[in-house]
């Protein structure tokens, strides 16, 4: 017999973008870069929330890496829930470190390696990057379930939202890509 389970389409490369009334506080408002997406589950990291009094510069204190000019004023972000000890920095294609860097698409990559952290501090990393701590990662079929439920939308990512330094923008500038206005959007049904 067959399986009938499908291969769901592949978003890596995509933004998620919270709906209101999510119901997970840690993804309120929240935007994900989806690095990942195929029949095995899905991995992500949120572009949107960064780490309170946490920078570049402290991390690479903690893993003895000499600071540079690159590294300064450089924050880091939530980047999920799954292993928050483990650092990934999502960058521009222009950077090209060890063979285990992910190539999401035609203009993002991922690395989760020291080296790049040891490049960014020397000035020799990529044009565009956003460190992060954890990731955001969903079971088998759990991300098309959550997509049915409305909890998501979904848009083509775009190197001007996820690099912004507009932190608290970006969420309403993805829902923008979509063409729509954040004041319209409601958690709970209402009556005029």
């Amino acid at each position: 017999m067959e399986s009938t389970t499908e291969t769901p389409n592949d978003l890596s490369g995509q933004l998620l973008i919270a709906m209101p009334g999510m119901g997970d506080p840690r993804f309120e408002k929240s935007v994900v870069f989806l690095c990942a997406h195929s029949a095995e589950g899905a991995m992500g990291l949120i572009v949107n929330k960064p780490t309170s009094d946490l920078a570049l510069d402290d991390l690479l204190d903690q893993l003895d890496i000499d600071k540079g000019e690159g590294s300064r004023g450089i924050g880091v972000f939530f980047g999920g829930p799954v292993e928050t000890g483990r650092g990934f920095v999502l960058h521009s294609r222009d950077y090209h470190g060890s063979p285990s860097t992910l190539q999401v698409d035609e203009a993002f990559s991922m690395t989760a390696t020291r080296d790049i952290l040891e490049d960014i501090a020397r000035g020799l990393g990529p044009a565009q990057s956003l460190a992060a701590l954890g990731y955001a990662g969903w079971a088998p079929g759990q991300l098309e379930g959550e997509l049915q439920q409305n909890a998501w939308l979904t848009v083509d990512a775009d190197e001007a939202i996820v690099f912004s330094a507009d932190i608290g923008g970006k969420w309403s500038a993805a829902l923008a890509k979509l063409g729509i206005d954040p004041l319209l959007l409601s958690a709970e049904g209402g009556r005029a």
